[in-house]
């Protein structure tokens, strides 16, 4: 069992450091748009690397509550909601990176092309492009973190549903964890923060 000293350092961003970052890619060039999508989209579903390397275009789900499906750790799969903001950048990913394909194609959503053939993007990569986008962001805004890795994300938007009121039941499901003992890292380090101001 972890003890609760440990539970208080889970790192993660402040929304004014998320918001810096994803004002920091071009989306009017292919790279920028990619990029700009990527980090939306692990931010909103709170995925981990690996889960958005196995993310294919069948697994967003685009209606009236529009939602993604993650496949994680020994094939277990959840289902996560995705805000209207997220739909929009994945319309418009999708019409550069995916003209030709239908909502039910296999092909991975994010690709880099090996040979003729879409391949998943590299969690080498993804790093590359966050830590440039951080560096740059760190001009304009004090509280981006020196390091920017793509787990950063997910405990980011984990800390931020919690501190925008949702119950860590809700936020254990939405991460995927085995149990909600895992969860309340959030929850103290959240007291902890509070606590020292």
């Amino acid at each position: 069992r972890q003890k609760i000293d440990t539970w208080v350092s889970v790192e993660y961003m402040s929304e004014n450091a998320v918001n810096a970052i994803l004002r920091q890619p071009d989306p009017d060039t292919p790279s920028g748009l990619r990029d700009l999508f990527y980090m939306i989209l692990i931010y909103d579903t709170a995925a981990r690397v690996d889960e958005m390397a196995k993310m294919r275009i069948c697994d967003v789900r685009i209606s009236r509550t529009s939602t993604v499906v993650l496949h994680g750790k020994g094939s277990k799969t959840r289902t996560v909601p995705i805000m209207e903001r997220t739909v929009s950048h994945f319309k418009q990913y999708m019409c550069l990176f995916h003209p030709q394909e239908t909502e039910y194609s296999k092909q991975p959503l994010f690709y880099v092309k090996r040979k003729g053939i879409n391949a998943p993007m590299s969690d080498d990569n993804v790093r590359r492009f966050m830590k440039k986008y951080a560096s740059m962001a760190r001009m304009e805004c004090a509280e981006v973190p020196d390091s920017v890795y793509p787990h950063l994300w997910r405990h980011s938007r984990a800390m931020h549903l919690y501190q925008h009121g949702m119950d860590l039941t809700l936020i254990s499901q939405w991460l995927g964890h085995a149990s909600l003992e895992v969860t309340l890292v959030y929850a103290h380090a959240d007291t902890e923060k509070k606590r020292e101001a």
